[in-house]
């Protein structure tokens, strides 16, 4: 019987070896080079805090680095569409929020992405209840003492916004066909100027998220009057929601989500939806959420996608019904 010589069996391994490498999927060893997390609006708002707690986390979950991008402009929809054009491999994500996925596709007209067919949604992260805040001069503490000054002057209250069509402007808006109460808006291109201006006494209020007002109502610098969700905040205990301060059926919340472009394998969606999920359960990120006003979420990207649906429905209708358009 002839024998096989020990290099040829070797070899032959060597190639069986090297051939089911090469079959592995790109998505079994993901990731194996940076994650780019596109934040569509600047530095220093709730988006982006929020999104660079999950970088680090998740970079730390996967021992691999994850890098926010900020790319602010047009409402949020410059970073958006980059997002939605970019490969979908995994590597480029974007932390969508109210305004990109459920607002923008009602206010702007020719949107260059589709919010529901551009995207594969990955996990819904974090819900974020918005402020209502005076400067303290205002001689307002409760929602019904504000409704009274703004129906006795009205036209003459005005309410800030981190821009037009931002949550923070719908909250406002939502607040005005509510209440039965004529307010001026004052759209801004981001929170932080538009908390300058109310805290120096330039615009009324403000509706703003929590993670970058809370700290301003703690030092005094603004007085909270309510807040926008259906529960009161565990740190503002004495805060009452707008619901119950004297406006029922009013709820207005701010939420964001990690999503990805359209077609990104099931199997990375899986993984990051994993350890997003794994991430959102620590005591640590829990705490470190909860100071600044921030409720993880969590849960299925099909469950992200019918939130995502629902809020689109709910604003769209508040849009329309304001007559309320951008170019």
């Amino acid at each position: 019987m002839n024998r096989i010589p020990f290099s040829a069996v070797f070899a032959a391994f060597a190639a069986f070896a090297f051939a089911s490498s090469s079959w592995a999927a790109p998505e079994d060893d993901y990731p194996t080079r940076p994650v780019k997390i596109v934040v569509p609006f600047a530095p220093g708002g709730s988006t982006d805090v929020v999104a660079r707690v999950l970088a680090d986390k998740l970079g730390a979950e996967f021992k691999g680095s994850f890098i926010v991008d900020n790319r602010p402009g047009a409402g949020g929809n410059i970073g958006a569409d980059a997002v939605a054009k970019a490969a979908p491999d995994g590597y480029t994500l974007l932390m969508g929020t109210t305004g990109v996925l459920s607002i923008n596709s009602h206010l702007y007209k020719g949107l260059p992405y589709d919010p529901e067919k551009d995207f594969t949604p990955v996990s819904y992260t974090s819900l974020i209840t918005n402020i209502l805040v005076v400067n303290p001069a205002v001689p307002v503490k409760t929602v019904a003492e504000l409704i009274a000054l703004a129906k006795g002057k009205p036209g003459s209250l005005t309410f800030a916004s981190s821009g037009a069509g931002s949550s923070t402007h719908l909250s406002g808006e939502l607040f005005k066909a509510l209440a039965g109460v004529d307010i001026l808006h004052v759209p801004y291109k981001g929170s932080g100027q538009a908390l300058i201006d109310v805290i120096s006494g330039q615009v009324t209020m403000l509706f703003d998220n929590a993670p970058s007002s809370i700290a301003f109502v703690q030092q005094g610098k603004l007085r909270a009057v309510a807040v926008t969700s259906t529960k009161r905040l565990p740190n503002l205990p004495d805060v009452p929601t707008i619901a119950e301060a004297g406006v029922p059926g009013y709820e207005s919340l701010s939420w964001s989500g990690i999503v990805a472009p359209a077609a990104t394998p099931k199997a990375i969606v899986a993984k990051l939806n994993a350890a997003i999920e794994k991430i959102l359960a620590t005591e640590e990120l829990k705490q470190k959420f909860a100071a600044m006003g921030v409720e993880p979420v969590g849960g299925s990207p099909e469950a992200f996608a019918r939130h995502v649906r629902a809020e689109s429905e709910k604003w769209g209708k508040l849009v329309k019904s304001a007559n309320i358009t951008l170019n």
